[in-house]
């Protein structure tokens, strides 16, 4: 049971690989594929896992091997996000940027084509949002997270204000 039959540093780099590849997998189905989880999505997720757990430990199937497995995925996890979260360009790799999808009503055709989305996957997410037409949307977006915000006309401002500067001087006080 404790017994494995390759260094662990193996288990270590075949580990790191498969969580970069899977990562970039993921990253490259798109935002809305890791929001919107359907049955295909869990089953994928399930075989992917079933894939890839004999490439991180081999022919090494001792709880050793497995716990170096799990400790390396959660400390390249660890790593990873402390990365991102410091690194704005890094960040927009990894994580990508949000998509609008609707403007002033009128649905971004090129931007639901780059997501993969239907305007009848769009128009769902509308009613779920309790909004029953595209025309009444100031703004729908595609966030990050695959999730998508909906405001609603009369929820954005009527007209966008400047953005003032002041500069403050030091002043002598006598």
């Amino acid at each position: 049971m404790w017994i494995f039959n390759q260094t662990l540093l193996e288990i270590v780099a075949r580990t790191a690989i498969i969580y970069l590849a899977v990562l970039v997998g993921l990253r490259l189905t798109g935002k809305r594929e890791v929001g919107q989880m359907t049955p295909f999505d869990l089953v994928l997720l399930i075989l992917i896992a079933n894939a890839v757990q004999n490439a991180m430990t081999g022919p090494d199937n001792s709880v050793t091997g497995g716990l170096v497995a799990a400790g390396t995925l959660l400390i390249l996890n660890f790593l990873v996000s402390r990365v991102v979260f410091r690194n704005r360009r890094l960040r927009r790799i990894v994580e990508g940027t949000p998509t609008i999808l609707i403007r002033d009503g009128q649905l971004i055709m090129k931007n639901l084509a780059s997501e993969h989305m239907t305007a009848d996957e769009l128009l769902q997410a509308l009613r779920e949002h309790g909004v029953p037409r595209s025309e009444e949307v100031g703004l729908a977006v595609l966030e990050i997270d695959g999730s998508i915000s909906v405001l609603r006309k009369d929820e954005l401002p009527l007209k966008e204000r400047p953005h003032h500067r002041f500069r403050f001087r030091h002043l002598k006080h006598d």
